[in-house]
């Protein structure tokens, strides 16, 4: 009994040793064992479940304005109050949380598009393409970002706004819908337009080291194109690295977004993002400070919750260089 019994552990280790592992469950291993980065990915999970999946089974009103209910105290009616206009304060940060949230996802979503493509073409090919390619990056680096991004936006403003006519108008989609949307488009394009310039060098690095490798050489004399080694086997391979870079560049594009909003230059009354709900709540710091401390600890609890969940995985993804 006890000979077969000690067996059987010996066996599974076998099995399992056979059977081996992968990066992404040694990542996840990793992950794990990282306390702050789980604290991070549960508050990220909470922030945008109360952003997205609550409002489906709850009629928000975050615009309405009720002159006679304004500075309310927080009640059961309204849970953290009202504003100066009456409206309901937890409704306007779930809204607002709604506009940074997606305008920094689908930025971060164009600038890894892009940034992914540039960059791999440039590291693929090398040589004098690759020099001429990273020479336009950095002048473009060069620039003062949000200068760049504020002009941009307002140039591209006036077409978007005539495209969400032509979609009300002509296409019949629902008004609210095509202005909500039409708000932040040009928020998306120009911040996009701009931030996928980090992201092309990484790529443009890891697929220069990544095409000298072995697996490259094989695909080549296979007689696979250049385009299905660079997406089918170069670029995935890459993968790591653009994660990890993507998940810290969403907390970056949220500060932009509120930095544009608090300049005036964001969202459009009478919607709300996180940025402009600080800027309506500094002009009550000293009468109804919640106005802006609510809003301000809801956007830094998930500036510091998406920057937990970025630095552990660029450890869990990257071990060495959290080692150095």
């Amino acid at each position: 009994m006890n000979g077969s019994a000690d067996t059987i552990p010996a066996q599974d280790v076998a099995a399992r040793a056979e059977q081996g592992t992968s990066l992404w469950k040694d990542a996840w291993l990793r992950l794990r064992r990282n306390k702050l980065a789980m604290v991070g990915l549960v508050l990220v999970v909470l922030i945008l479940a109360a952003c997205f999946v609550v409002p489906l089974f709850i009629d928000l009103d975050p615009n309405t304005q009720r002159l006679d209910r304004k500075f309310e105290a927080p009640s059961a009616t309204h849970w953290l109050g009202t504003d100066q206009l009456g409206r309901d304060l937890l409704h306007r940060i779930v809204e607002g949380g709604q506009i940074s949230l997606l305008v920094a996802f689908f930025a971060t979503f164009l600038t890894g598009i892009v940034g992914i493509l540039y960059g791999g073409i440039a590291g693929y090919v090398g040589g004098r393409v690759d020099s001429v390619m990273m020479r336009i990056v950095d002048g473009l680096l060069a620039m003062p970002f949000l200068i760049i991004v504020i002009l941009f936006r307002e140039l591209i403003k006036v077409p978007v706004e005539k495209l969400s006519d032509w979609l009300i108008a002509d296409v019949g989609l629902s008004t609210d819908l095509v202005l909500r949307f039409g708000n932040i488009a040009p928020l998306i394009v120009a911040i996009a337009a701009f931030g996928w310039l980090t992201m092309g060098r990484i790529v443009r690095t890891q697929a220069a080291s990544l095409v000298e490798l072995e697996f490259v050489e094989a695909a080549r004399s296979l007689g696979l194109g250049h385009g299905r080694i660079l997406l089918r086997h170069i670029l995935p391979n890459a993968l790591g690295p653009i994660i990890i870079y993507a998940t810290l560049t969403v907390p970056s594009f949220i500060l932009y977004e509120a930095t544009l909003s608090f300049l005036g230059l964001g969202i459009e009354p009478p919607h709300a993002s996180w940025g402009s709900l600080i800027k309506e709540g500094a002009n009550f710091l000293e009468t109804r400070p919640a106005l802006i401390l609510i809003p301000g600890l809801v956007f830094s609890t998930t500036l510091f919750a998406l920057n937990f969940l970025g630095d552990g995985l660029r450890d869990a993804l990257d071990p060495k260089s959290s080692k150095d």
